[in-house]
């Protein structure tokens, strides 16, 4: 990417941990960074620090499940910033509910935030880039996209159909120049939530045995970054010692 040619790397879950070091590591790159969470308030100490090191960014308060806000969001980002040239949903919505006490309403939910939302930016962001015939769009997955597990109905259904819509689009949108790939996050990450509940597996920090936000994040601007006769669709990434 040369001065001459602005692009935006949008990031849909620009949370404090593995979001945010996606988004860094984009504007690192050159990219005007458009940072997503439901609450736009508290992208306010990502919007500084990606400042503090020189990059450009955007911070917006959007619900991912709404259809009208997110087909605004991507037209505002098209008409007001720069093309989009990288989309990326980093939702999560892990939740462990035994199955006779998973409500309707959870089970909706979290489709609607690990999946739904997905869809709806896999779709806008297709719409702007296909004409454009480059573009990057990357799905964040989990362990329970690929294996469910006792007590996560709920946030393995929703993650295993991600997957699905992640394998359909780039079959679709690969011949039209736009990488489409799933990333399988297999382990706990270096996060205060990791820290704060289960001191145990924090511990192992000191080994490598937990995934360290920013190599995730690098994991995608390689993905990027890939040549198109040797493209990535799924990658795992888990720490040396996680069992699998």
């Amino acid at each position: 990417m040369t001065p001459d040619e602005p692009r935006t790397a949008l990031v849909i879950g620009a949370g404090d941990a593995t979001g945010s070091a996606i988004a860094r590591r984009f504007a690192r790159a050159g990219y005007t960074v458009c940072a997503v969470r439901r609450n736009g308030d508290k992208l306010a100490p990502l919007v500084e620090r990606i400042e503090a090191e020189g990059g450009r960014v955007h911070a917006f308060g959007v619900d991912a499940r709404r259809e009208e806000q997110v087909v605004d969001l991507v037209e505002r980002i098209e008409r007001d910033i720069a093309p989009l040239d990288v989309a990326v949903f980093n939702i999560g919505a892990n939740v462990r509910f035994p199955i006779a006490e998973t409500t309707a309403r959870v089970y909706y939910k979290v489709w609607e935030m690990a999946c739904f939302g997905g869809f709806l930016m896999g779709r806008e962001a297709a719409r702007v880039m296909t004409p454009r015939g480059r573009g990057s769009i990357f799905f964040t997955g989990a362990t329970a996209s690929v294996r469910g597990g006792s007590g996560f109905a709920a946030f393995a259904g929703a993650k295993h159909a991600l997957r699905a819509l992640a394998q359909s689009m780039a079959r679709e949108l690969g011949p039209e120049g736009i990488h489409v790939a799933h990333l399988v996050i297999d382990g706990a990450i270096d996060t205060a939530f990791i820290r704060d509940n289960f001191p145990e597996r924090y511990a192992l920090k000191a080994e490598d045995g937990i995934l360290d936000p920013e190599h995730i994040a690098e994991a995608y601007w390689q993905l990027h970054c890939q040549p198109r006769d040797a493209w990535t669709h799924e990658m795992d990434l888990r720490p040396w010692m996680e069992g699998w």
